[in-house]
């Protein structure tokens, strides 16, 4: 092969479109735009949800109840889960062990039952977690958010 037998694959180049450049070049005239219109226009941007004058959807459909913007969102884990692992168990164990995911913090919740003492740190317990851990004679450390 030489450098000037090198050619770009069939089909993978396209010549560029020259709109608006005379009758011939079957793009001219309106420039592939149609007639008239907004959508002919230089400048025109379609927004965000527009639906060419008809009451949008975000606005057709009905609101109902309260969303806190001021939330905060857990990573859950109960009890019962707990109770495959060993040894002090923090929020990076649980990643490891595929029970949590995301970069969410843990909460610990208390449904299911534990038979051993474990020592569990996490970012938030309910109270029938820290029961049930404390009962089993285990304990229970908050870290910080």
């Amino acid at each position: 092969m030489k450098l000037h037998e090198l050619a770009p694959a069939k089909g993978s180049t396209q010549h560029r479109k020259r709109v608006g450049r005379g009758p011939g070049s079957g793009l001219g005239k309106t420039a592939g735009r149609g007639h008239k219109g907004q959508k002919s226009r230089s400048g025109y941007r379609r927004l965000l949800g527009f639906e060419g004058g008809q009451m949008p959807l975000v606005r057709r459909v009905p609101k109902r109840g309260f969303n806190n913007i001021f939330r905060r969102e857990f990573a859950v884990v109960n009890v019962a889960q707990l109770a495959a692992l060993e040894g002090e168990i923090t929020p990076e164990k649980l990643r490891a062990a595929g029970l949590v995911r995301g970069d969410l913090p843990v909460k610990v919740l208390g449904s299911g039952e534990l038979e051993k003492a474990l020592t569990v740190v996490a970012h938030k317990f309910s109270k029938s977690a820290r029961a049930k851990i404390e009962a089993a004679g285990g304990r229970c450390e908050e870290s910080p958010a």
